[in-house]
């Protein structure tokens, strides 16, 4: 029997990838959207608290990517409050319709983000540790992950993941890393020894896919690749699978922040976060290794 997955942030850098897959694999999709363009597209404004029903009805899992980008405009107080409430809203919004229409998915399945566990340093962090400092990220992630849980006080299935930095030549931080690499430059942060835990895209999917297909997959789970790097490495691995020579010097870490404000504690705070438990519960990367991965990403 066909199962029908509803998505929201189905159109974004990972959720596009994740409808592919789905498809590929004999699902059926739904997508939720502020703007709908196709048969499978379902309005909604989770920040108006409006959903079409339609899409919530027979849908056997939900996947909750929606939210404002992190890294997509400086940090000012009204961008702070939309990166939270994009996504505590959305949650709110689906728990409410499951309550109203007395329906329940199979399983609800959600993005959250490493930046949960702050700047860490040198230490692994697993599902089990605490934030390691309360910076705005690390705040924010605990309200998107308590507003999973008022799902998952329905009785419903839910699995969070906190994903890493997710690579693909066509977004991300990968797309921004690659850029000055074109001209001859690699530009790494600081000393260039803060932990940079990734995870290629397609692996990313594939989590979500192995979470609808296995019951027992439940609570939160690390998105991050076996093996970490530090930004020199991964800007160094980028050049190298690109075929460029170039050209490596530092960004101070005082420019970033006059450039970027608050924000660059997205690319400053190191972050080594353990792949553990997503691999002894019995999933298996296709891309476990950084090289490998650019190496598949810039194939051609």
């Amino acid at each position: 029997m066909e199962k029908t997955v509803l998505i929201a942030g189905g159109s974004g850098f990972i959720g596009s990838r994740l409808v592919e897959m789905l498809e590929e694999k004999g699902y059926s999709t739904r997508i939720l959207t502020r703007m709908p363009r196709a048969v499978n597209h379902y309005e909604w404004d989770p920040l108006a608290g409006r959903i079409d029903d339609k899409a919530v009805v027979g849908a056997n899992v939900v996947i909750n990517l929606a939210g404002a980008g992190i890294a997509d405009k400086r940090w000012t107080p009204e961008r702070k409050r939309l990166i939270v409430a994009s996504r505590v809203e959305s949650a709110r919004v689906l728990r409410e319709a499951f309550q109203r229409l007395s329906y329940q998915p199979e399983a609800y399945l959600a993005a959250s983000a490493i930046g949960y566990y702050g700047n860490s340093g040198e230490r692994w962090m697993t599902e089990n540790d605490p934030p390691a400092d309360q910076s705005f990220l690390s705040a924010s992630t605990v309200e998107w992950e308590r507003a999973t849980e008022t799902i998952g006080a329905l009785g419903i299935r839910t699995a969070v993941f906190r994903i890493g930095i997710v690579l693909e030549r066509s977004g991300g931080a990968l797309r921004e890393i690659a850029r000055p690499l074109k001209f001859g430059l690699g530009a790494y942060f600081a000393d260039g020894q803060a932990w940079y835990s990734w995870i290629h895209r397609d692996d990313v999917c594939r989590m979500f896919l192995w979470a609808m297909r296995y019951s027992s997959v439940e609570g939160i789970y690390n998105a991050v690749a076996p093996h970490p790097v530090r930004n020199r490495e991964l800007v160094h691995a980028t050049a190298r699978a690109m075929k460029r020579w170039t050209v490596h010097v530092p960004v101070p870490a005082f420019a970033l922040r006059l450039m970027l404000g608050e924000m660059a504690t997205v690319v400053l705070h190191s972050t080594r976060v353990s792949a553990a438990k997503i691999q002894q519960t019995g999933f298996t990367f296709q891309y476990p290794h950084l090289e490998e991965a650019l190496a598949h990403i810039f194939r051609s």
